[in-house]
């Protein structure tokens, strides 16, 4: 605490602008020096003060300057409402001074302890103002100078993360549309597998019955050309059969005698008719039978011919086929070779641009980490600025009520 201010320089601190400095706790630098008491004022003695109702105490951890408690006595204690108390009344004249010396005394005591604790309270205010601006000036200090390089960090990180992300985004897309359209090329070419290998079996039971066509031909063509050689056989031994019975008709023929011999010419143009009507019978089946076995073996030549000409077709339909089939897997095969190889590359890439996201998240939650904790700094600074505000409120209330209760004492 201060040292001892005489009552006499109490008056310029509590009515500012009457001549002398002001003492106020806003104004810097110590008060000026007063000028010397004239004797009026003594030692400040130890007093017990009870500051009136209404007033705001200051805040907790932060005591007041203590003085020592002395027991009141019956004339320094002043009743409520700023008036001094009443001295008893005295038939004499020395009493009356007496009292008023007492009261004097007691008035300037309580009045010495008020100004040194005024005093204290100036000082204390004073202190927390000079660290008040020190706090102050350090936060601003600290947040210019970390919250745009922290802020600029920041936003740059996120502009490169967003930038990435939408680099991936647009990979993935296009990935995701190569990998449906290698898909569809693939359905498409299944499809098409498929379709071919029902042709190519719809060619092979085709085969298969043109095959049992052309053994049916075959077998029709044998059995026609047997028929044809039993037809020829038959007339060659019909032939032999007419011959070996022409022969045995003029064998067995009588000698002449002259009545037979007037109709020989008749017997003769009877057999010459006979023989020619066999002749003509069996060039008839012949030409019948031949002409039957024509028409059957060039039925059986075109049903033959058509039937390898569709054969062939057949043949060259399903080389063809097993050539579009070999084709088609070849390529089927190098399309899921491709679509894995992509399918791998994708996983790499997650992979990798996972990692890189997962740091750059964890720098991201590190640097917010930081920016929290300089926001909690800051809050507490601003915590701890308003409890100085509130100190200071009080201490001017306090001062307030002094110099109420200063100013009713010297009106009185």
């Amino acid at each position: 605490p201060r040292g001892f201010t005489p009552h006499c320089s109490l008056t310029p601190l509590l009515w500012p602008g009457r001549g002398t400095p002001s003492l106020h706790p806003s104004e810097s630098g110590s008060p000026g020096p007063s000028p010397p008491c004239s004797g009026c004022c003594r030692a400040p003695g130890p007093a017990l003060f009870h500051p009136p109702r209404g007033t705001r105490s200051p805040p907790a951890g932060r005591p007041l300057p203590s003085h020592p408690r002395v027991p009141p006595t019956g004339r320094s204690r002043r009743p409520r409402g700023g008036r001094a108390p009443t001295p008893r009344r005295s038939f004499g004249a020395p009493g009356l001074l007496a009292a008023a010396a007492a009261a004097r005394g007691s008035e300037r005591e309580e009045l010495a302890a008020l100004n040194d604790r005024f005093a204290a309270f100036l000082e204390r205010v004073r202190a927390l103002e000079r660290q008040n601006g020190a706090l102050r000036a350090a936060l601003g200090r600290a947040a210019a100078a970390t919250a745009p390089r922290t802020a600029g960090l920041v936003q740059g990180e996120l502009r490169g993360l967003r930038e990435r992300l939408q680099l991936l985004g647009r990979d993935r897309d296009r990935l995701q549309t190569e990998r449906d359209g290698l898909a569809a090329d693939l359905a498409a070419l299944r499809q098409r597998l498929q379709d071919e290998t029902q042709k190519r079996e719809d060619a092979e039971k085709s085969l298969v019955l043109f095959r049992k066509d052309v053994d049916d031909a075959t077998l029709s063509r044998l059995e026609l050309e047997r028929k044809v050689e039993l037809l020829l056989d038959e007339i060659g031994f019909l032939r032999k059969l007419h011959e070996e019975e022409l022969r045995d008709l003029e064998v067995s023929t009588p000698s002449p005698v002259p009545p037979v011999e007037l109709c020989k010419p008749e017997l003769t143009a009877a057999l010459r008719e006979i023989r020619t009507q066999y002749e003509s019978i069996a060039v008839r089946n012949l030409q019948e039978a031949e002409e039957w076995y024509k028409s059957k073996f060039a039925d059986l030549s075109d049903a033959a011919n058509r039937n390898q000409e569709a054969l062939r077709l057949a043949k060259q339909e399903m080389n063809e086929a097993r050539r579009q089939i070999q084709s088609l897997t070849s390529e089927v095969d190098g399309l899921k070779s491709m679509n894995e190889a992509l399918q791998r590359q994708m996983r790499e890439m997650e992979a990798e641009f996972g990692e890189e996201i997962g740091s750059y998240r964890d720098v991201v939650e590190h640097l917010e980490q930081e920016l929290q904790q300089l926001k909690e700094e800051m809050a507490r600074h601003l915590r701890e600025y308003q409890d100085l505000l509130n100190v200071k409120m009080a201490l001017d209330i306090e001062i307030a009520t002094y110099r109420k209760l200063l100013e009713g004492e010297e009106s009185r």
